[in-house]
């Protein structure tokens, strides 16, 4: 008998409020952002740096390197 009342739906009388609700919403919505910037950030970055070799750009730092030697002179 106490499996069967277990199986009844109970309603609950709960108010969340819009606070609440839209603080839940951007925590999802954030989790959700995070993980496609991580995924992105993963994927991005070596194909940019794959390109810009396939160019014959130099990559960032032997820039920087260039300008401080030519700065040093």
């Amino acid at each position: 008998m106490l499996v069967g009342l277990l199986g009844l739906p109970l309603t609950a009388a709960a108010y969340i409020g819009p606070g609440m609700g839209a603080g839940a919403i951007a925590t999802v919505l954030g989790v959700f952002a995070a993980i496609f910037l991580a995924i992105f950030a993963v994927v991005y970055y070596p194909l940019k740096r794959l390109f810009r070799r396939m160019r014959g750009a130099p990559a960032q730092s032997e820039k920087t390197e260039s300008s401080e030697d030519g700065k040093a002179e």
